[in-house]
């Protein structure tokens, strides 16, 4: 694996975004002074973000801008280093960080404008915590993309997949659920309306559609079987309109939107254009980088370490103007619709979900290696819908059903597992049970205690006969009951 600054010669490059996790909380919140990374959070005990870069991988893509926070990029840059990473040594990686916390996150647009010195062609964006599906390629999202730039002047292509619905009732603490969004699409696949938070506020009973867009697209489809994946294939051309709408900081609930509104507003297009040839000498930083230069304009190379700052953007040379007008006359983005499955793992409900799918084709559980196997006792009863991980004990009498079990867990005699995913490091002693509940690593949980749809943070310790249902714990909450002085777990709550 390689971690590199330097310019990429494929097509396309990936660009990879990382954060915090707020969505999965308590199982990202920091171990003591140790960052629980959303990237590096198992899904069927592989970290999510390997499957994400499996993906790019085998799509010939072999450049990828991996962004994350300041604290979390010495846990990543370990792991794309190491053995357990399967899928970076054919990738060249650029890691960059930006200086963010969890309660002051930056959005996909301030983040794509502060680094676009470092994307240099058409680019992909993806989550890290994206689990794609096993029978589509990302190479048909970019064969989508190459036609429709090609044909229509499309400047960007979506992916959006079926919406998972939970297995079973989500407790209230676990935090609220997405509800499906509706969409619309031409038939030929071009989104023409996606609804956005705001719009459910503001007319919650009701989607609006504007009689322009109807008069531009008289047969629409109207669905809220998809969600937005929060993938997309890009033209440069997307950055140097992001430079243009500063204000906007989500790439979902802002940019995409926007886009849509300039295939059928004909006012909102014409003051678009307008914007963009008027600013055209104004736009240093990016324009300074668009695909429309001069070939042998290239952006400064910086090192891979910094955290970069806009004023170090380089100054622009004068771009063609014809070739702007006439692509922001076509501007538009197009969908590629999946029937498999696939899921954003951002919440918890979508979290658990994503382990049951693997949980549903998995192999029989016993690990891989003699020797991991020797430490699960012949009278534990395990299911074949159940993943151990490696060096994880299970003692005698023990039953464990539709679970995945992390590397190097205890589990104690009597112990009753069902429909749970147990991080690494945990330990489980005699006589417990735990019911579809997920808990985080190194969590220990003292004999005879009953958990039921709970879930811990990394560290935390349920006493003995201790019974709780759908609860979120976290350090903080015995801590301080107990007289402990955890300032960081504090400090997050």
């Amino acid at each position: 694996m390689e971690i590199d600054g330097s310019l990429a010669t494929s097509e396309f490059i990936a660009v990879v975004l990382t954060g915090f996790g707020n969505g999965l909380s308590p199982l990202t919140r920091a171990y003591g002074d140790e960052p629980c990374p959303k990237a590096l959070l198992p899904i069927a005990n592989k970290p999510m973000i390997e499957y994400a870069l499996t993906w790019i991988d085998q799509s010939g893509i072999r450049d990828v801008l991996l962004i994350c926070p300041a604290s979390h990029r010495a846990a990543i840059y370990h792991h794309i280093h190491s053995d357990t990473s399967s899928s970076a040594s054919g990738l060249h990686i650029d890691l960059q960080t930006l200086d963010e916390t969890p309660d002051a996150t930056v959005g996909t647009c301030a983040m794509l404008r502060h680094f676009s010195n470092r994307i240099s062609k058409p680019f992909v964006v993806l989550p890290c915590d994206f689990v794609p599906p096993t029978t589509v390629s990302l190479s048909v999202l970019l064969d989508k993309f190459r036609s429709t730039s090609t044909s229509s002047g499309s400047i960007a292509t979506a992916f959006w997949v079926p919406v998972q619905i939970p297995d079973g009732p989500v407790p209230e603490e676990w935090g609220p659920s997405s509800p499906p969004h509706w969409s619309l699409w031409h038939q030929g696949g071009t989104l023409v309306q996606t609804e956005v938070p705001d719009d459910i506020d503001r007319n919650p009973q009701n989607l609006e559609i504007s009689l322009s867009l109807l008069n531009r697209y008289p047969r629409l489809q109207l669905s809220k079987n998809y969600s937005d994946s929060h993938i997309y294939v890009c033209s440069r051309l997307v950055l140097d309109l992001l430079h243009l709408k500063r204000h906007m900081e989500s790439l979902t609930m802002e940019f995409i939107p926007w886009l849509c509104s300039l295939s059928y507003d004909k006012r909102r297009r014409m003051k678009s254009e307008k914007a963009i040839n008027l600013n055209i000498s104004t736009q240093s930083a990016a324009l300074s980088h668009s695909t429309l230069q001069h070939e042998g304009l290239h952006p400064t190379a910086l090192s891979p370490n910094r955290t970069l700052h806009p004023a170090e953007f380089s100054v622009p040379t004068s771009p063609v103007e014809s070739e702007v007008d006439e692509q922001v006359a076509n501007l538009g983005i197009d969908v590629v619709h999946l029937h498999d499955f696939a899921i954003r793992a951002n919440t918890i409900q979508a979290y658990l979900e994503a382990n049951k799918w693997f949980l549903s084709r998995t192999t029989p559980h016993p690990a891989t290696d003699s020797k991991s196997r020797s430490l699960i006792d012949v009278k534990a009863q395990i299911s074949v819908d159940t993943i151990i991980g490696e060096f994880s004990q299970i003692a005698e009498r023990t039953s464990i059903k539709r679970t995945v079990v992390g590397r190097h867990c205890i589990i104690g005699k009597m112990v009753k597992i069902v429909g749970s995913v147990i991080l690494d490091h945990c330990v489980i002693e005699d006589g417990a049970k735990i019911e579809h509940c997920i808990l985080g690593k190194n969590t220990k949980v003292r004999s005879k205690a009953e958990l039921s749809r709970c879930i811990t943070q990394a560290g935390y310790e349920i006493h003995e006969g201790e019974s709780l249902k759908g609860e979120k714990l976290e350090i903080s909450d015995w801590t301080s009951a107990t007289g402990g002085n955890d300032t960081d777990g504090d400090s997050d709550s």
